[in-house]
């Protein structure tokens, strides 16, 4: 069986996003994510990826070494199972044009994970919750999940006006992790 990944981005998917996070003490996980991701890894056995845009270092508001400080307590918030992180530090206000590559909704950060981790993207997963996930996803050609929990409309209709609808629409994170275990094994 190939590598499957399944894709998170990190603020408001699996934890909640106070903006600029930056101290690992304030890491509060999403309802139904430890148990989502332990559920994705025993069923499927597949590679967890986080990638996440990170303009904070940019801005001068969070350091790079924050970013691993949080990353390292969401890891241990939902029991060691997550197997890269990846994100893009820069934003196109603060950098050169050609560094701010990286962000989403470039798939650069996914087809590097799915290099580094030997990942099968044509049996992949992106959940996230803006439009800069969705198009990211379908950028790299995996299939998307919109993890709609604050039950916006105006990214459902971004997305549509972009002709860029997400394979699913959830309102919480088991639903998302449901979804991708039914859709591997044929629905069954």
């Amino acid at each position: 069986m190939p590598n499957i990944g399944v894709f998170f981005d990190r603020d408001d998917t699996l934890n909640y996003d106070p903006g600029y996070l930056g101290n690992p003490d304030k890491v509060e996980l999403i309802p139904g994510v430890a148990e989502g991701l332990k559920k994705l890894k025993k069923q499927l056995n597949c590679k967890i990826i986080v990638i996440s845009n990170q303009s904070g270092i940019a801005r001068g508001l969070i350091t790079e070494n924050d970013v691993h400080s949080v990353n390292n307590k969401l890891n241990e918030l939902t029991g060691n199972l997550i197997d890269g992180f990846y994100f893009c530090p820069f934003h196109p206000e603060f950098d050169p044009p050609e560094k701010s590559n990286c962000r989403k909704p470039s798939p650069e950060m996914i087809h590097q994970a799915a290099r580094e981790h030997k990942i099968d993207l044509g049996v992949s997963y992106l959940v996230g919750d803006v439009i800069t996930d969705m198009l990211c996803g379908a950028n790299a050609g995996v299939k998307t999940i919109l993890f709609n929990w604050k039950n916006s409309v105006g990214i459902i209709n971004g997305l549509k006006k972009q002709g860029k609808t997400p394979n699913l629409v959830v309102h919480n994170f088991i639903d998302a992790c449901n979804f991708i275990i039914e859709d591997l094994s044929g629905g069954n």
